[in-house]
């Protein structure tokens, strides 16, 4: 998978995780519209992919998961052409939050602005304790664009994110565990181990129910009550047609493991 297909992200696969590497470390992996376009290409990928059960975003060398943006590529842009320019950005992040396979971000030293909005797309977020985020924009004279006011406000609440927002000031990693921008920090040598466990956890986990519960949780938090609590049925009734679900009960009664196949 990695190779010349792809210029600015490098992608392999671990076991039964695909990772995509951010890969322009002379720039603190800053994410330009080739960028954009490749990650979008690999999480399609890897979605259609019945061997690969989760996706790790990561970045390259030891200093910046990634700076965000490439603000070298923007800085000139109109409304017109940073409207084009942005729907990249919104596409990739629904992109990943569509996608019905976990998507883990393992975020080391620098993950500023699109960064910081990149995990917030994912399910699940490792840090080491060195990783910063935030969302600095307001100090170059915008806002983010692709949907972070609003993940935030929804996850933290409104005084949290107009805090990150207005402020723009950076969360290093124990206070983004606190935050609740991420699940876990551990030491600087571990992350790349930490978060090929926790893949490798969910790959013994029935699939089609993974990405029943990411849709339901992902679903029920952008919707009413009552029509969350319905969504969340038909996920549940559905899984009742699968054969993952006969082996999983089936396995439970036999006190043995399940093999699930995705089925």
């Amino acid at each position: 998978m990695s190779g010349p297909a792809y210029e600015t992200i490098a992608v392999d696969t671990r076991g039964a995780a695909r990772w995509i590497t951010l890969s322009r470390p002379r720039v603190h992996n800053a994410m330009n519209s080739q960028c954009i376009r490749e990650c979008r290409q690999a999480v399609e990928e890897a979605g259609a992919d019945p061997a690969v059960r989760s996706i790790v975003f990561t970045g390259a060398g030891a200093r910046a998961f990634t700076a965000g943006a490439d603000i070298s590529e923007m800085v000139d842009y109109g409304p017109n052409k940073m409207l084009t320019y942005n729907r990249g950005w919104l596409g990739l992040f629904r992109d990943i939050e569509m996608c019905r396979k976990p998507v883990i971000a393992a975020v080391h030293g620098w993950a500023t602005g699109g960064g910081t909005e990149l995990s917030l797309a994912c399910d699940f977020v490792l840090c080491t304790e060195a990783a910063r985020f935030g969302l600095a924009e307001i100090n170059i004279g915008v806002i983010p664009g692709a949907g972070a006011a609003v993940r935030l406000t929804r996850w933290l609440g409104r005084l949290k994110a107009k805090e990150l927002l207005m402020l723009g000031r950076l969360v290093e990693g124990r206070e983004a565990v606190e935050l609740q921008l991420a699940n876990r920090c551990v030491p600087p040598g571990e992350l790349r181990e930490a978060a090929q466990a926790l893949a490798d956890e969910l790959a013994t986990k029935a699939p089609l129910a993974l990405g029943a519960a990411k849709a339901s949780v992902n679903v029920g938090a952008d919707s009413g009550f009552d029509a969350a609590l319905e969504y969340e049925l038909q996920e549940f009734l559905r899984l009742f047609a699968t054969a993952d679900q006969k082996e999983g009960m089936r396995a439970f009664l036999e006190k043995r493991n399940p093999i699930y196949r995705g089925m």
